[in-house]
């Protein structure tokens, strides 16, 4: 990598790696932000910064008025999340996830991701994704009816093996590809109320294809920017 990470970045990285190597054991209390400060040679503004986001990672608690105290290596992300479409495809439900399930009609760039006219009727299944305690991904898998009949999908109880396995073994039908768009955004009013926070998100636009190309579902996720790190690895031909 040959550009510098921003200043926050680097002080939440030495602090993780101290929490990691016991420097930092759990319960203990952090230097002050006016040590930190001092030692990074960056602003106070940098430095809360850094703090407020190990704190919504999971790696230390501020407590107002007496600082901030570690808790300890929160749970590891999945490690496919770099393909949010197909880990979201995958994952098996739970119920205090599931927002709602509702018949509502398609909204235009729905409509659009699954070639149907515009305020068709369609299967919205909204759920939540979580690290942790904190919520990591907001979801909305979108069926055209014809898929969603004779299936749970349409159904609010909890999907035990995740909508892929049921729509398998329900249906027969077999994912082949998924087709994935991502783009930086701000979050919808429910998304920030869901994740509790207006920060920008990682947008992420998905459909799911059977051998035929047709569109099997499709799914929109957001992913809060300070949470995920989309990576992969690839061979170039």
């Amino acid at each position: 990598m040959d550009f510098a990470p921003p200043k926050y970045a680097r002080v939440i990285a030495a602090i993780q790696q101290r929490i990691r190597d016991g420097e930092y054991a759990p319960g203990d209390m952090l230097p002050s932000e006016t040590q930190l400060v001092r030692e990074f040679g960056v602003g106070r503004t940098t430095v809360v910064r850094a703090l407020q986001t190990l704190a919504m990672q999971g790696w230390i608690e501020r407590e107002h008025g007496r600082g901030s105290f570690v808790k300890g290596r929160p749970p590891e992300p999945p490690a496919d999340r770099a393909r949010p479409g197909l880990t979201c495809a995958e994952q098996a439900e739970a119920a205090e996830n599931i927002v709602s399930v509702d018949r509502v009609q398609a909204p235009r760039h729905i409509a659009r991701l699954l070639g149907i006219d515009e305020r068709t009727p369609v299967i919205a299944r909204k759920r939540l994704a979580r690290h942790g305690e904190r919520v990591s991904a907001v979801e909305i898998l979108w069926f055209p009816l014809e898929v969603a009949l004779g299936t749970d999908v349409d159904k609010p109880a909890p999907l035990r093996y995740g909508v892929r396995h049921h729509l398998q073994a329900v249906k027969h039908l077999r994912f082949d590809h998924i087709t994935e768009r991502l783009a930086a955004r701000t979050p919808t009013a429910e998304e920030a109320k869901l994740l509790g926070s207006t920060d920008p998100v990682l947008g992420v636009l998905a459909t799911v294809h059977d051998a035929s190309g047709a569109v099997l579902m499709a799914l929109s996720i957001a992913l809060p920017g300070e949470l995920h790190e989309l990576e992969d690895v690839y061979q170039v031909r």
